[in-house]
């Protein structure tokens, strides 16, 4: 088969690593892609939203089959472009159309939908400039923290927790007066603040059967101990120790089930990734938000853990028979750890070489994220820039692994977590 990947970060690297170990894995074309995906297939130059450049290549390449990396594409209906167009309407997408989307690309839309179907997660209301001044003395009578989330795409950046009345009422108005996040923030969703402790879960769906892949949990914060700035995520590990088999028998009875079954209800065909963020509450399993795709730095803890030939899987998803799959998953824990540039999350440079790329001794993978090959030299592109997964009998021996390869790895400006898993040591 010939087939595309949408995207260039660490979790199309992770794809393209899996996809190429296929025998039924003929070319492997990533649009954009990064130096990392090159090893693995061919970079094409097309932006993940260049809707007719991706359909040009699919006919001159014939693509067997496309999946869709990172959620913009998704929420502008790269699969509603495909199925309108006959020379591509036979291609499987895997991802969901604009509409199945709507669950990352509206947080307003997947609140209404978890309260339709009653999936498990935080109370909340909607307020937008036409009920404007009904939002302060709401947020005024609020439990601190208070958390307010920008409704749709918003670059990660959309989530703040204010830990006062003033602050929330102060970021309210940034968000919808001063639209400080552009049309992303023209809705606000006020959610009561959940105490617990965090993962995520992943679905495969056909639009008819699933598979659950496994758990992981990732770290967002820029520092040590969770603490300094969010991030598009620091590192991950897989499985996550508190959620055991009482726990996820919980999350596929009360939250997985009722997803699938609500958006058949809602004639929705959702062929893709369903990223289910989790918290944990006094042993309950809450949503925090859906993604339509799968996260990054998660699938490169994911997908190295997936025995299953991943383009077998792919086809399957693509051909709605997922029900006759069986998914092998290796029992070994996995860690990623991400480095990133100087500065970020705030504003970084580029351009620097990195070295120390050779595969590593201890047999751990390296993912790139934000690189690119310039004049023969792999070079910072990115905040975050590579990652390092390592696989052991424990997670404390992934962790070592993988923090034991990065000390190979250096580029100006390096820096990277020492502590992923740390709670669990």
């Amino acid at each position: 088969m010939n087939l595309l990947i949408l995207g260039s970060g660490g979790r199309e690297h992770a794809f393209a690593w899996k996809l190429a170990q296929s025998p039924l894995c003929e070319k492997l074309f990533i649009a954009p892609g990064n130096a990392g995906t090159s090893l693995c297939g061919t970079n094409v130059p097309i932006g993940v939203n260049d809707f007719e450049g991706i359909a040009n290549l699919c006919r001159q390449e014939s693509v067997d089959l496309v999946l869709v990396g990172p959620e913009e594409p998704l929420v502008k209906g790269i699969v509603d472009f495909f199925k309108a167009d006959q020379s591509l309407s036979s291609i499987p997408v895997i991802g969901p159309s604009a509409q199945g989307a709507q669950l990352e690309g509206s947080k307003a839309f997947a609140k209404k939908f978890m309260v339709k179907y009653n999936i498990p997660t935080a109370a909340y209301r909607e307020f937008n400039a036409g009920n404007y001044d009904e939002g302060i003395p709401y947020l005024e009578h609020q439990n601190l923290p208070i958390v307010l989330k920008a409704d749709g795409l918003a670059a990660g950046k959309g989530v703040m927790i204010c830990q006062s009345h003033l602050e929330a009422i102060s970021e309210y108005e940034l968000m919808i007066q001063q639209q400080k996040f552009g049309d992303a923030g023209k809705t606000v969703v006020i959610e009561e603040f959940l105490d617990g402790i965090e993962c995520s879960v992943f679905v495969l769906s056909d639009g008819e059967n699933y598979v659950v892949l496994p758990e992981a949990k990732d770290y967002k914060r820029i520092g040590m101990g969770d603490t300094g700035n969010n991030t598009g995520g620091m590192g991950a590990i897989s499985p996550v120790p508190f959620a055991d088999k009482v726990f996820l028998e919980k999350v596929q009875e009360r939250i997985i089930e009722p997803t699938i079954n609500g958006l058949q209800s809602e004639g929705i065909d959702y062929v893709g990734f369903i990223f289910i963020g989790l918290i944990m509450v006094k042993g309950e399993p809450l949503v925090i938000e859906y993604n339509c795709r799968m996260g990054d730095p998660e699938t490169e803890v994911v997908i190295p853990r997936l025995k299953n030939d991943f383009v077998e899987l792919l086809k399957a998803t693509g051909e709605k028979r997922l029900d006759s799959v069986k998914l092998d998953v290796d029992e070994r824990a996995a860690c990623t750890i991400m480095t990133v540039s100087r500065g970020y999350p705030g504003a970084y440079e580029k351009g620097f070489e990195i070295t120390g790329l050779d595969a590593p001794e201890n047999g751990s993978i390296i993912f790139h994220a934000g690189t690119e090959l310039k004049e023969g030299k792999v070079v910072t592109n990115g905040g975050r820039v590579l990652c390092v997964t390592s696989l052991s009998e424990n997670l404390q021996d992934a962790v070592r692994a993988s923090k034991a390869a990065l000390k190979n790895i250096d580029f100006d400006g390096i820096y990277y977590r020492k502590d992923i898993g740390y709670e669990f040591e």
